[in-house]
């Protein structure tokens, strides 16, 4: 948070903090200055109102989910399709509560605000724009027949996303292993479901 002094990182913090436990609609300026230790007349002179301190909050936030996300998605020319997809979900899996948070509040945000899909459409869009250009490169490999990538990353996305939103934000564990559960879904990608 260097673009911010000690005080207004406090309360940067503070907000993310009363997000996480009270949600979007709960979360006050007082109860926001009393988790900072700041008087709440110091976050409406650094932050003008309380829309504009969580909008603040969160795009920080989501900056770093995104670089993460990133991280996780990034591949390089030698990878394999199985390995890659097994590294993703592993990647998602060993994210910190902490980083789902944001995962929460993108959730809350377009549930109360329907027309405002930021949050949720940011984190959707970083991981299938990856997930399509790997998918593009193996085709060019030949590595897997020429589909349409878009609909495969969404596919991926899809399953891999909801399947980890259900387990950490939920908290609705699958019946069988990780491990095993995430090789049930590559047999399905790479086989399909006709007998």
């Amino acid at each position: 948070m260097s673009d911010f002094n000690s005080t207004d990182e406090k309360i940067i913090q503070a907000t993310f903090s009363i997000l996480q436990k009270e949600g979007l609609t709960k979360a006050t300026t007082k109860k926001i200055a009393a988790e900072a230790g700041v008087n709440e007349v110091t976050i409406f002179r650094n932050f003008q109102n309380k829309n504009n301190l969580v909008e603040i909050t969160k795009e920080y936030y989501l900056k770093i989910f995104l670089e993460k996300l990133e991280e996780i998605f990034d591949f390089n020319d030698e990878d394999e399709i199985e390995r890659y997809l097994q590294s993703n979900f592993i990647g998602l899996l060993d994210l910190s509560e902490s980083d789902f948070s944001i995962i929460k509040i993108a959730m809350e945000e377009v549930r109360d605000t329907p027309e405002r899909k930021q949050l949720i459409s940011r984190i959707t869009t970083t991981v299938i724009d990856k997930l399509e250009e790997f998918f593009l490169s193996q085709v060019e490999k030949g590595k897997i027949r020429s589909v349409d990538c878009r609909v495969l990353a969404g596919m991926c996305f899809s399953i891999t996303f909801q399947s980890i939103i259900l387990w950490k934000v939920y908290d609705m564990k699958p019946s069988v292993e990780t491990d095993q559960y995430g090789n049930h879904f590559l047999d399905i990608l790479y086989n399909g479901i006709k007998a």
